[in-house]
């Protein structure tokens, strides 16, 4: 399977660390997950998407690209493909207009359930659907459900996001059946563990494939420097506000104190980086 990787912070941040020299950074992950590599980061509210069909530890563009991202907001996929060419079309992340989306998961016997999925796409979303993935059909699913809710270029709160994920989710394994909760399952299972932003609102959903979260370090190394410096980065917040939120499929070695979250939890932060979860 795939590994996706990403942060939202009310400071812009580098991910050199992350994706490139940790121990377990998603570069090294990418020798057992060589089909392509994206990095989506955002500047002026825009989103800018880099995306290849090599294998990242060994493209020196992916070296490059993550010594110079310095971002509020990132996402970042290797992927491990289990439908669709590896290609740069189904190379994550995916994007539509501000929204950027990654998936670490399968729709199984997709050849079989791609037509009524589909189905579940907005016609003039679809035709911006270009690779032939699982992965992307259910991008355009979200966008759809999230249309019925608001317009997509407005102001997003995490209930909206909520409640598309409910209706979705839903729809989506009244045809596929149901997700598997186990993350060394078989490939050929039902995952749907994904995340999803539009540079403000940032949201995470564990869809059997293991995903975890951080909100804190366990000590900040730049906490005499750092003029955003509270008492939540070094502690589980109180009150709700946190000043930076990342997910990634494995806990990445460092300062961060990174939690599992639980199968079919949904997590985020809104524009004012207050955290949400589900219940």
């Amino acid at each position: 399977m795939c590994r996706i990787f990403g942060f939202r912070s009310v400071i812009k941040s580098q991910v050199h660390h992350s994706l490139i020299s940790a121990d377990n950074a998603i570069h090294n992950q990418s020798e057992n997950h060589p089909d392509g590599w994206g990095v989506a980061y955002y500047v002026d509210s825009s989103p800018h998407v880099i995306k290849s069909e090599k294998t990242a530890i060994q493209d020196h563009l992916f070296k490059r690209v993550s010594g110079i991202v310095n971002s509020q907001t990132v996402i970042a996929h290797i992927r491990n493909a289990t439908s669709g060419q590896q290609n740069i079309l189904n190379t994550h992340p995916f994007q539509y207009g501000q929204w950027v989306f990654a998936h670490n998961g399968n729709i199984k016997n997709f050849s079989t359930t791609k037509n009524k999925l589909h189905g579940l796409v907005n016609p003039h979303l679809f035709k911006y659907i270009l690779g032939d993935t699982d992965s992307e059909i259910l991008f355009y699913i979200l966008l759809t459900e999230l249309q019925k809710i608001q317009n997509l270029t407005d102001l997003c709160t995490l209930n909206n996001l909520f409640e598309m994920n409910t209706k979705a989710i839903e729809k989506i394994t009244k045809i596929i059946g149901p997700c598997l909760n186990q993350d060394d399952g078989p490939i050929n299972e039902n995952y749907l563990t994904y995340i999803l932003t539009n540079g403000q609102v940032f949201f995470a959903y564990q869809g059997g494939k293991q995903l975890y979260y951080s909100t804190h370090k366990s000590k900040c190394k730049e906490r005499n420097s750092c003029p955003f410096f509270a008492e939540e980065c070094e502690n589980p917040t109180l009150n709700g506000k946190v000043n930076h939120l990342l997910f990634s499929s494995e806990p990445i070695q460092g300062d961060n104190v990174w939690l599992p979250m639980t199968f079919g939890q949904s997590l985020g932060v809104d524009n004012q980086m207050i955290l949400g979860i589900s219940s």
